[in-house]
């Protein structure tokens, strides 16, 4: 079975679980049987792991277009604009869904008003032939993809379907995975071009990034994957009724598959020496309103004034950073909160062996892959019941997001008390160690099989 799967992020170079959750995916699916993946990312720095996959960066694939130049001397070698022979031109035909010369804001509207999405184009008038004042000629070129979450990432989304397109013409292959909204187009194109079968992976819905007010653009690419799929795959059973309720997705369609942890090599075992006697309690993760960053600060103040020798880290970046650095302050205990910035790989590890306990208070996690990390780390974790992961784990305190009584009382606990402590962090990783992603990967094959009909 060969696999055409789309991801915007794969490690070392990750803004969160995404990323993270694509890797382990990946490994446990090519471990088992007759199964190849191809993974496409929209920028490919040549540093990434590729010993279980094949990966491809769409800004290294080459796009057909054609291009229009006058030939009369005054005019010579001057490209013409899409707009000046509009008009006159009878077929312009784009191998890759790429016009030339054409805004992005024109493109969507074409695409709109085609009811395309990703697809080739070709775009008839009357029956008038190229000028003959203008040369028409064919030409390769590479769109440039940051790669990131900037400010032109709806443009980045619309290309990366674009060149989708081309790979669905020259690659073989027997089922398409997409992974979040951001690839979705991507994985319709595929399907248009291909045929083939097209399954998405749900990792988080825009009501879990931005509750009620939502983007609707943002919604309105989730729900034209999750119409478009064969079948759906949800990281929680949280996430899989938020895709039937507020999507209108038939619950046949959607199917569970839980994520896993990757297991920690012998060498990354080794404990980092903390320079301090004093506790530390660690929040990691993206600062933002999905995370509850605000519940970690006002549990930690209600912490410190029962145990004052704690020390707070919160590791991430995000857009209510500033606001949680402004509110330590206001409760005066800047001195009792250390603010890391985004940590990746190594510097996760090192994070979580220097931790006493890990918090998630998650206003809305469709699964959470960082508590496993630190069960897997011997670190007790307190997470929130509106996460995905409690509806697996045993072996966690599990406290409302919002009640920063219950996150202070769980955290005094597994401070203050030896043996409750030790009970989490050994039964915590052996529960974990059984998460693998061959697991995840056998299941997920399965729903291959299904969108197949095999």
């Amino acid at each position: 079975m060969k696999v055409l799967m789309f991801g915007w992020e794969f490690p070392p170079h990750i803004a969160g679980g995404l990323g993270t959750a694509c890797y382990g995916l990946t490994k446990g699916l090519t471990s088992l049987k007759n199964v190849e993946v191809t993974f496409v990312v929209p920028k490919a720095y040549g540093d990434e792991d590729q010993k279980n996959v094949k990966l491809l960066g769409a800004g290294d694939i080459a796009i057909k277009q054609k291009r229009f130049t006058y030939k009369d001397k005054q005019r010579e070698g001057e490209t013409v604009s899409f707009q000046e022979i509009w008009k006159e031109i009878t077929y312009i035909e784009v191998g890759a869904v790429l016009i030339p010369y054409v805004t992005y804001e024109e493109y969507e509207k074409i695409v709109s008003e085609k009811g395309l999405l990703g697809t080739q184009i070709s775009i008839q008038r009357e029956n008038i032939p190229v000028p003959p004042e203008v040369e028409e000629t064919e030409e390769y070129a590479k769109l440039k993809f940051s790669g990131g979450y900037g400010s032109s990432l709806i443009q980045e989304v619309s290309n990366y379907a674009l060149v989708s397109s081309v790979l669905a013409t020259s690659l073989q292959f027997d089922v398409i995975h997409a992974h979040d909204w951001l690839t979705y187009p991507a994985g319709i194109s595929a399907k248009r071009i291909s045929g083939k079968p097209l399954v998405i992976h749900v990792h988080a819905t825009e009501f879990d990034r931005s509750g009620e007010n939502v983007n609707q653009q943002v919604y309105d690419i989730e729900k034209a994957g999750m119409e478009n799929a064969d079948r759906i795959i949800t990281v929680s059973n949280l996430t899989r009724n938020i895709v039937i309720q507020r999507y209108g997705i038939h619950p046949d369609k959607v199917i569970t598959v839980y994520n896993a942890v990757e297991p920690h090599k012998a060498e990354k075992l080794q404990e980092h020496k903390k320079n301090l006697d004093e506790k530390i309690v660690t929040f990691l993760g993206r600062v933002t309103f999905q995370k509850g960053p605000e519940y970690f600060v006002e549990a930690a103040h209600k912490v410190l004034k029962r145990i004052p020798d704690v020390r707070f880290v919160m590791a991430g970046s995000g857009d209510m950073l500033r606001r949680m650095i402004r509110r330590t302050a206001q409760l005066g205990i800047m001195d009792r909160f250390h603010y890391t910035d985004f940590l990746k790989g190594d510097d996760v590890n090192r994070m979580f062996s220097l931790s006493d306990v890990y918090v998630m208070p998650s206003v809305s996690e469709p699964f959470g892959i960082s508590p496993l990390e630190a069960m897997r780390s011997n670190v007790p974790v307190i997470i929130s019941k509106q996460s995905g992961v409690a509806e697996i784990l045993k072996h966690a305190i599990k406290v409302d997001f919002w009640d920063t009584d219950a996150i202070a009382d769980a955290i005094h606990g597994l401070l203050k008390y030896d043996a409750l402590s030790k009970m989490f962090r050994r039964y915590g990783k052996m529960e974990v160690e059984n998460l693998k992603w061959e697991n995840a990967a056998a299941q997920v094959r399965r729903v291959y099989e299904l969108a197949m009909n095999l």
